[in-house]
């Protein structure tokens, strides 16, 4: 009985801890509505955390994975997802050139790549995205109420621990459309 007690404190007090870490690593997104498009910008200030830039000086493949979805709040059931895209950032560091290759990938298309040997512009790749045309406003509502939705996650993980459930940063901004 003590054990199971122990056991359930235990998960709690992990869950709690947990939270709170996470609560920390919010993305802070900005959606703009403009010529029959929305471009999505986001960022996550306090992610480039030195076990990420550990494994990144390893050699080891770095990426974050940003799930982007178009929504629109109901009043009676679960909101609608109206499109949705996936963004990778990743960078491969090559010790012999001392150079990042930096890369970003837009539902499975490659969209930028480059090469660099600043680690503030790597960073900047990898935690923040600016004014990426991600939706197109055909289907959109004129006054209507509308979010964006980004959940993040990094590979590889660099928790020591297993955790039951994936830890997901993640943000939201609404915006009214106005054509």
């Amino acid at each position: 009985m003590m054990r199971t007690r122990l056991a359930i404190g235990g998960c709690l007090l992990a869950t709690v801890f947990g939270t709170a870490l996470f609560a920390a690593e919010q993305v802070r997104v900005l959606p703009l509505a403009r010529d029959g498009r929305v471009f999505v910008s986001f960022e996550i200030p306090d992610a480039f955390t030195p076990d990420i830039q550990e494994a990144i000086h390893s050699g080891l493949a770095t990426s974050f994975t940003y799930d982007v979805e178009l929504r629109r709040g109901t009043s009676l059931w679960m909101d609608r997802t109206l499109a949705s895209a996936t963004v990778t950032a990743s960078v491969r560091y090559d010790n012999l050139t001392r150079q990042h290759h930096l890369s970003r990938m837009v539902d499975g298309r490659v969209d930028a790549s480059r090469l660099t040997a600043d680690k503030s512009e790597v960073a900047r790749w990898l935690t923040s995205v600016d004014h990426l045309e991600l939706f197109r406003t055909a289907n959109l509502e004129t006054n209507g109420e509308y979010y964006v939705r980004v959940r993040a996650r990094t590979y590889p993980r660099t928790a020591w621990f297993w955790w039951p459930w994936e830890r997901l940063a993640s943000g939201h901004a609404s915006f009214t459309f106005i054509p």
